[in-house]
């Protein structure tokens, strides 16, 4: 039998099972925010807030941030003030 190893994503424990890569362990969290990061409109950080890929292997109590990017759309209600 496979034991589940703990990671956090958004400081919330997620199990999965050992070789689980970063896109895993998100869509085992939210499934929506995998596609978001997929997209390229999520951020994936490590612990120390530096980007990792979504393929990057994990290890038992990693610490991964998800966050949306902030885009403004090409017309800024705000741009000709």
């Amino acid at each position: 039998m496979v034991s589940a190893m703990r990671v956090f994503v958004n400081a919330t424990p997620v199990e999965v099972a050992p070789g689980t890569d970063v896109r895993g362990a998100i869509r085992a969290h939210d499934p929506d925010l995998e596609v978001r990061a997929e997209a390229g409109a999520a951020l994936v950080t490590d612990a120390r807030g530096i980007e990792v890929p979504l393929d990057g292997a994990l290890a038992a109590g990693s610490i991964l941030r998800v966050v949306a990017r902030a885009r403004r759309g090409t017309q800024d209600a705000d741009a000709d003030a």
